[in-house]
């Protein structure tokens, strides 16, 4: 076979390769999430944390479902403006996370801690409320944050 008839049959799996990777390098990064600060007055102490924030139906139905880690200090913050009863739960959520729903006023209403992975049970806000912060499990015990501590970020109105 000579490099021309080779080339000829080569042509369409080229271009259509061509053609995959120019579309992949025009789409952006998937996920490409911008932390934001957040903080957690305690009668320990303050305590601060970097979260992704979910606010498109999109990203809230995700939340961190497929992630196989998330580090100590970092967090995802869901926005459910206004203000309303939320239920949340772990459908393809391997870690273990503490979820803390937060009020409008910036106050913890709730925390359900060390939450099971993989699971579709509800897990309720019992409460109205304008965000929930995702953190790893054990988060809540770790740090003494209990219902009632204040939680300072834009989100909310007390910050």
């Amino acid at each position: 076979m000579n490099f021309d008839r080779i080339v000829g049959r080569l042509r369409p799996w080229l271009l259509a390769a061509l053609v995959i990777l120019s579309g992949a390098l025009l789409v952006p990064a998937a996920q490409a999430a911008s932390f934001q600060p957040l903080e957690i007055v305690t009668k320990s102490g303050v305590h601060v944390f970097s979260v992704e924030m979910a606010t498109t139906e999109q990203e809230k139905e995700t939340g961190l479902m497929y992630r196989k880690e998330l580090a100590d200090g970092k967090g995802m913050l869901f926005d459910f403006s206004p203000e309303q009863e939320v239920s949340m739960w772990m459908k393809n959520t391997y870690i273990s996370l503490d979820m803390i729903f937060i009020r409008a006023d910036g106050r913890i209403l709730r925390i359900a801690e060390n939450t099971e992975p993989m699971s579709t049970k509800i897990i309720p806000s019992r409460g109205l409320a304008k965000g929930v912060l995702e953190v790893i499990a054990g988060t809540a015990q770790k740090y003494g944050i209990q219902p009632g501590d204040r939680v300072a970020h834009p989100l909310f109105n007390g910050r």
